[in-house]
């Protein structure tokens, strides 16, 4: 993939009330923000399906990525941990993989790591290649928060057959601090699957099949998750990939160790899994031109939940490669009751084909569902291209979305007349600090050909 590595970012925007609109490309939302990009990691991509891949403990930023070794052919395929002073702006970098991922020499976006703090609050970062071992691997930092210095790898096989993508963790404070991965793979048959560890990541006891889809085809559910920390862990997931299957989405939420659904009714042990999508409740009903897929969820302050998806319309019939002109993003939000379920915006056309549900992605704010953040190469109102006055080129952008009282959706750019697209942003949990705000920005073909950055606008302090 790749023209020329551009540039990604971080940046820190103003999510306040009394926010002005951007007046020119590049602002970011506020005066005190309209500073130049810090690099903070020259060569990195992620996928959206490994959590959380960005912390924030206290002063410092954590996040990870996969470098794609354009300019430094050693760092292909790294697994990397960038840590970010937010007081000084210093940065660390650290590879996490001690040895290739395979296939050697290639690099992917899947392979992303995911971050969790353990109980004695030393990080723990598990990946796993893309489909390629029957282990995840995992190392653990050796002091508090401090992602700089890790002990040796580790790594941990469910079973003999599996070929394990992705990972997402979750601490459980109120299970004795029971710590969860839920991957993709146990048993090579790609569906999602757990694994639990009671000693912070020390030792792994392996679960079953969380999701099983009955078909006659090798296929995959696709999931997100979203935890309190406490004991419940929120799944939203859809029936399999999006060219396999005419998506809907659904919900699930795992208590004492049972899967309930959004109202609280008991389905069935976590150790037997669903035995098939629809036991979930049903956020969205998709059909032949209208099919979803999950990008991101997050909890209220009250702990319920809500979730951002993208739907591929009018696509009914067509080959894969032919289709995915036309996306739209969708926030579903459960009110204690019943699930709240709109269109947000428009989000433009396919990444690249073949893959013709890419989009750029969402990322919503924990504790405030009427914020999003969104990247499309189109107007978020009217669908309209988004053509740069830069280059004259259509660009994916990122905007800041805001849901008014009467309902309709405010739209706020945070880039604008790029040169590069703008993509798969993310708001890291912060602990009430003010939120951050990351984007990768570049040049993205497909998950194992891209050439991206990642970059910073720092506070002041960082300066």
């Amino acid at each position: 993939m790749c023209a020329r590595v551009a540039v990604a970012v971080l940046a820190l925007v103003c999510f306040g009330v009394g926010c002005e609109p951007p007046s020119r490309p590049g602002d970011t939302g506020h005066a005190s923000d309209r500073r130049s990009p810090v690099v903070l990691n020259d060569d990195g991509g992620w996928c959206w399906f490994q959590d959380e891949r960005a912390l924030v403990l206290g002063q410092r930023l954590i996040f990870g990525s996969v470098a794609a070794g354009r300019d430094d052919p050693a760092r292909r395929g790294a697994v990397e941990v960038t840590g970010v002073d937010l007081a000084t702006g210093a940065t660390t970098r650290v590879r996490l993989n001690e040895t290739p991922l395979p296939p050697e020499g290639g690099h992917d976006d899947h392979n992303a790591p995911a971050f969790a703090v353990r109980g004695d609050g030393r990080l723990l970062a598990v990946y796993a290649g893309h489909g390629t071992e029957n282990r995840f691997r995992y190392r653990v930092s050796r002091g508090p928060g401090d992602p700089t210095e890790w002990e040796e790898e580790r790594s941990y096989s469910p079973s003999p057959s599996s070929r394990i993508t992705y990972s997402n963790l979750h601490r459980l404070s109120g299970q004795r601090n029971r710590l969860l991965n839920f991957y993709r793979g146990l048993d090579d048959l790609s569906k999602p699957s757990v694994a639990w560890s009671d000693d912070g990541g020390e030792t792994w006891t392996s679960g079953g099949i969380v999701i099983d889809v009955p078909a006659e085809f090798r296929h995959r559910p696709y999931v997100k998750y979203v935890s309190d920390g406490r004991d419940a862990v929120h799944l939203f997931y859809t029936e399999g990939h999006p060219r396999d299957f005419d998506n809907s989405v659904f919900h699930v939420v795992l208590r004492s160790s049972r899967l309930h659904s959004s109202d609280g009714v008991p389905i069935r042990p976590l150790a037997d899994g669903l035995q098939s999508p629809a036991e979930g409740t049903r956020v969205f009903g998709g059909d032949a031109d209208n099919v979803a897929w999950v990008i991101d969820a997050a909890l209220d302050t009250e702990g319920r939940p809500f979730v951002a998806y993208s739907v591929q319309k009018g696509s009914a019939g067509l080959a894969p490669g032919e289709g995915g002109e036309d996306h739209r993003y969708r926030r579903a939000r459960w009110t204690g009751s019943s699930w709240e379920d709109e269109e947000i915006g428009f989000a433009g056309t396919r990444l690249y084909p073949r893959e013709d549900d890419y989009t750029g992605g969402v990322a919503l704010v924990s504790g405030d569902p009427d914020t999003v953040f969104i990247s499309t190469n189109a107007d978020p109102t009217t669908g309209a291209s988004l053509v740069s006055g830069a280059d004259g080129q259509r660009h994916w952008e990122i905007f800041r979305g805001s849901r008014r009282d009467d309902g309709a959706w405010r739209w706020t750019p945070i880039t604008r007349d790029s040169t590069v697209d703008n993509l798969r942003p993310i708001v890291p949990p912060s602990d009430g600090r003010e939120r951050i705000l990351l984007w990768l920005r570049g040049t993205y073909r497909t998950y194992t050909d891209y050439n991206l950055e990642v970059v910073a606008l720092l506070p002041t302090s960082a300066h």
